[in-house]
C-alpha cells in the first residue's frame, strides 16, 4: 500500500514538471508600439563631457553692436557712445560733470590772469586808469605781495586740476563706453545657477615648506552663472 502511494506520488511529481516545459501557446505576447527613446552613446575613449540640454548656456551676441565704433564716438563726441549703446541717461550725467568742471577752469582762469597782471604792475609800471583790472589794483593796493602771489599759484593748481578732471571724465565716459559695448550687448541667457566643490592639493609657499609637506589639502569652489 505505502509502494503504491510512493509510485503515484512520483509519477503525479513528474507530470507536472512536465507541463512546466510545455511553452504556453495561448498566443505571442505583443510587443510594445511605442519608440523607445535610446541615449546618445559617446564613442569609446572620448573625452567629451555630457551636456544637459536644459542647463546648457544661449549666448546671444549682437554681430551688428561694434565696441571700437562706441569707444571712437565717445572720443569724438562725449556721450555719443552711450547714445549708440542705447544708454540715454548717462548722457546728463556726462555734460553734467564736463559742465561744471569747464566752469572751474573758467573760473580759476579768470583770477589766475587777474592776479598775475596785478604782481606784474608792482613789479614794474603802476596801473593807469583805463588798464586791465584798474579797479582791482586799487582793490587789493594793500594785500600784501606773497599773498597775492599765492592766490596766484591756488589759482593755478586749481585750474590745472578741473583740466585733469575734465579729461578724466572724457576718458571714463568713452572706457564705460566700451565695457557696455562689450558686455551688454553679448549676454547669455539660461537658469543654470550651481556650483562644484572639489578637493584639491595646494602648493606651499618655499618659506613654508617643511620636510614632508610640500603641499596641504584643500577645496576647489567653481561657481556656474
Amino acid at each position: 500500500m505505502y509502494k503504491f502511494l510512493f509510485f503515484l506520488g512520483v509519477f503525479t511529481f513528474f507530470i507536472f514538471a512536465a507541463q512546466a516545459q510545455i511553452a504556453d501557446s495561448t498566443g505571442t505576447k505583443k510587443s510594445d508600439t511605442l519608440k523607445v527613446k535610446h541615449p546618445v552613446k559617446t564613442p569609446s575613449g572620448s573625452f567629451a563631457p555630457k551636456i544637459d540640454p536644459a542647463k546648457e548656456k544661449i549666448y546671444h551676441p549682437d554681430s551688428n553692436h561694434i565696441p571700437h565704433k562706441a569707444v571712437m564716438h565717445s572720443l569724438m563726441v562725449p556721450g555719443w557712445g552711450q547714445v549708440y549703446n542705447h544708454r540715454w541717461w548717462k548722457v546728463p550725467l556726462i555734460y553734467g560733470g564736463l559742465g561744471l568742471l569747464t566752469s572751474a577752469i573758467i573760473y580759476n582762469q579768470h583770477y589766475y590772469n587777474e592776479y598775475l597782471i596785478l604782481s606784474r604792475y608792482r613789479q614794474g609800471t603802476p596801473a593807469k586808469p583805463g588798464d586791465p583790472y584798474y579797479a582791482e589794483s586799487i582793490q587789493y593796493a594793500q594785500v600784501p605781495d606773497a599773498n597775492l602771489n599765492d592766490a596766484r599759484e591756488n589759482s593755478r593748481r586749481n585750474r590745472d586740476l578741473s583740466i585733469f578732471g575734465f579729461l578724466a571724465v572724457w576718458g571714463i565716459q568713452a572706457v564705460d563706453a566700451y565695457i557696455d559695448a562689450k558686455f551688454i550687448h553679448s549676454y547669455t541667457v539660461d537658469n543654470n545657477l550651481s556650483f562644484k566643490v572639489t578637493p584639491g592639493l595646494i602648493n606651499q609657499p618655499v618659506f613654508a615648506q617643511g620636510a614632508n609637506n610640500a603641499y596641504i589639502p584643500g577645496l576647489k569652489v567653481t561657481f556656474t552663472f
